[in-house]
């Protein structure tokens, strides 16, 4: 027999829409970087460069970082529960994503605005 935990109506839901959102956000962020990207008179240094230095370009790529990194957090934590049972190897490995996690989101924005 299987034993499920249940917590509530509607369990799960509000981590499927946030992986839509999310999902949307990312597509929404590709196509408008690649169009940005595509519209530069020449690929080069400095154009580049000018490109990054918008603050619009930054704020727009933080929130595809946080986007990406909440939907890869959603997708991983939803393995995790799924497939490794026990409880203690589960909240191990939850740490250590959670840590990687919080170190891709700081070396980002150090790479945003860093010098």
């Amino acid at each position: 027999m299987v034993k499920r935990e249940v917590v509530g109506a509607h369990y799960g839901l509000r981590d499927w829409i946030a992986q839509r959102v999310t999902a949307v956000i990312m597509a929404v962020y590709t196509v408008l970087i690649l169009s940005a990207v595509a519209g530069l008179p020449q690929m080069d240094y400095w154009q580049w460069k000018v490109l990054w230095q918008t603050p619009l370009v930054r704020y727009a790529t933080v929130l595809f970082i946080v986007s990406l990194l909440l939907h890869a957090w959603i997708g991983v934590r939803n393995i995790f529960m799924d497939y490794i049972k026990d409880a203690a190897l589960r909240l191990t490995l939850y740490v250590l994503v959670i840590g990687a996690l919080l170190w891709y989101a700081a070396w980002a924005v150090q790479i945003l605005w860093g010098a």
